[in-house]
């Protein structure tokens, strides 16, 4: 039996709101998502989440990440708190997660928002060799190799890689992120847990048939908001044409000068699209409409 996940909640200002729930990339946690949070509380309930392995969520069992494990983990913490038609937010892996969720379980998603969604395409150099990770052993020499760095170095090279303009993260976010750094460094799983998400990631972009990543988007009958960064070093930017095609009701939000977490590097921007999806879908499904 999954252990419950660790979660933070953000109640809105007014009782009555909907709820949003955020989902995070590989190797993240609930705290990517503060900043967009902090300008959504007026709007909507937050409820942030750490998926299976990473945050503060225990690893699995029997320690094998996949997407459907995340997803039914997920739908498992909202049916045990009785959450429906919630607002589903997810960001690289987690988006895979949100919209495996979005696909199979549409009556828990009103809408679906997916941040630089790691779908299946060529990858960039960058994403290569973060897939490395995945191969048998990889991640006992990378854990090797950070233990010879520094955590400055550390942070620098992951803010390299997943924001477009590095500079654009302050002081006080990068004294948190250390923090939780440093307490990751003493679990015994962390590394194993980003290997088996490079894993699951790859798993995800070799399935072929109905169960293909790219038939699922297919499925997904829920309102969709696609947000792009143009200077994505890990999900290539031509797959937003792309994905904007696959998903029934989609728009497209591409953002330049971003990477790959524009909720952190854009958050006012990419809240602004995701009320406006909600204002949208809130009046489609309003008596008489």
């Amino acid at each position: 039996m999954q252990q419950p996940l660790a979660a933070e909640y953000v109640p809105g200002t007014a009782s009555a709101a909907d709820t949003a729930v955020f989902l995070h990339g590989l190797g993240g946690w609930t705290h990517n998502w503060a900043a967009l949070i902090d300008r959504l509380r007026a709007s909507v309930h937050c409820l942030a989440l750490d998926l299976p392995g990473f945050g503060r969520s225990a690893p699995p069992a029997d320690g094998v990440v996949s997407v459907e494990r995340q997803a039914a983990a997920v739908a498992g913490h909202l049916d045990r708190a009785g959450h429906r038609r919630v607002h589903l937010v997810g960001n690289s892996l987690g988006g895979l997660a949100a919209l495996h969720l979005a696909c199979h379980r549409p009556e828990l998603v009103a809408t679906l928002t997916l941040v630089s969604p790691v779908l299946p395409a060529l990858p960039p150099a960058q994403a290569v060799r973060v897939a490395l990770l995945g191969l048998p052993g990889a991640h006992r020499l990378y854990s090797r190799l950070l233990s010879a760095q520094s955590p400055d170095r550390q942070l620098d090279d992951l803010y390299r890689l997943i924001y477009a303009d590095p500079g654009l993260v302050g002081p006080e976010q990068r004294a948190t992120e250390a923090r939780e750094r440093s307490r990751r460094a003493e679990l015994p799983y962390t590394q194993g847990m980003l290997a088996e998400g490079v894993r699951a990631v790859v798993r995800s972009h070799l399935r072929r048939g109905p169960s293909s990543t790219w038939r699922q988007a297919r499925r997904v009958t829920a309102p969709t908001l696609l947000v792009y960064g143009r200077d994505d070093r890990l999900v290539p930017f031509r797959t937003a044409a792309r994905g904007y095609a696959a998903f029934r009701d989609a728009r497209l939000l591409t953002l330049p000068g971003v990477g790959h977490v524009a909720m952190q590097e854009r958050p006012t921007a990419v809240a602004d699209a995701l009320r406006a999806l909600i204002a949208e879908s809130r009046s489609m499904s309003s008596p008489g409409c």
